[in-house]
C-alpha cells in the first residue's frame, strides 16, 4: 500500500519540489498551505506521516502539534517538522511538545526522504514479538507499542517509545548517547547536543508520576542514562 503523507507548508516552490521528489520515490503526498487547510485534510483523511512547517500564514505549527498530540486519533501520527527556525531552542520546543524529528531548511531532498522512511519504519514495524516487559508499575508492551503505568497508557510519541524500549532492554547498564542511537537502528534524528535529553525528559514525565518515588530513568553525568531495574528503582 502506498504511504500517504501530508505536507503543510506555504512555500509553493518548496512544496512543488518535495511533492515531486517524494512521489517519484513511491509516496502519495497531499498538501495544505495553511493550518486551517491542514486541519481539514487531517479530518478527512488518515495519513501515515505529517510534514509540518512551523511558520504559516494563519498561525504557528507548534500549536497544531499540541492539538495533534492531545487528540487520541492523531497522538501517534509520525510528525516531522520542516522549518527555517533552526536554532536549538526552537528545535527543543518542537521535540518537547511531541515532534518525532526536526529538519531545518534548506535541506537536501535525499535527507528528507531518509527521515520519512525512518519515521514510517518505526511506526509500522513492530519492535519485537508480543512480549510485555514489566518493571513494577510500568509495563512496556512491544507488540502493541505502548507503555502503561498501572494499566493506563503513557503519552509517548513513536520515537519516545522506541527510545524507552532501548533503555529498558539495557536495564541496569549505563548507555551512552552513541549506544542509544545505535540501539535505535540508525534513526536519523538530527544530531544536536540535547536531542536525547529532551526525549528522555518527556519519557520521565510520562512514566514517573510520583515525585517521592525512586526514579526509573537516571542520568549519569558526562556518560549517559541508565534504566533502573525493579529492585533498584523500588527498593
Amino acid at each position: 500500500m502506498t504511504p500517504r503523507l501530508l505536507l503543510i507548508d506555504d512555500d509553493a516552490r518548496l512544496t512543488t519540489m518535495v511533492v515531486d521528489y517524494l512521489q517519484s520515490n513511491g509516496y502519495e503526498v497531499s498538501t495544505a498551505g495553511t493550518l486551517a487547510a491542514g486541519r481539514e485534510r487531517l479530518k478527512q483523511q488518515v495519513y501515515d506521516a505529517l510534514l509540518l512547517d512551523l511558520m504559516l500564514p494563519d498561525g504557528d505549527g507548534l500549536d497544531l502539534t499540541r492539538e495533534l498530540r492531545a487528540d487520541a486519533r492523531t497522538r501517534r501520527l509520525p510528525l516531522l517538522m520542516l522549518t527555517a527556525r533552526g536554532e536549538p531552542p526552537d528545535r527543543i520546543v518542537g521535540l518537547e511538545i511531541g515532534a518525532d524529528d526536526y529538519l531545518p531548511k534548506p535541506f537536501e531532498p535525499r535527507e528528507l526522504l531518509a527521515r520519512v522512511k525512518a519515521l514510517l519504519r518505526r511506526s509500522a514495524a513492530p519492535v519485537g514479538d508480543d512480549e510485555v516487559m514489566r518493571f513494577g508499575r510500568l509495563e512496556i508492551d512491544l507488540g502493541a507499542r505502548q507503555a502503561r503505568l498501572d494499566g493506563k497508557a503513557c503519552d509517548l510519541t513513536s520515537h519516545q517509545f522506541d527510545l524507552l524500549v532501548v533503555l529498558a532492554q539495557g536495564a541496569g547498564r549505563v548507555l551512552s548517547r552513541d549506544q542509544i542511537m545505535d540501539g535505535l537502528k540508525g534513526h536519523p534524528l538530527e544530531a544536536f547536543d540535547r536531542s536525547i535529553d529532551v526525549h528522555v525528559s518527556r519519557i520521565r514525565a510520562a512514566i514517573e508520576d510520583d515525585p517521592k518515588a525512586p526514579k526509573r530513568l537516571l542520568t549519569v553525568r558526562g556518560v549517559g542514562y541508565v534504566f533502573a531495574r525493579k529492585q533498584d528503582a523500588e527498593a
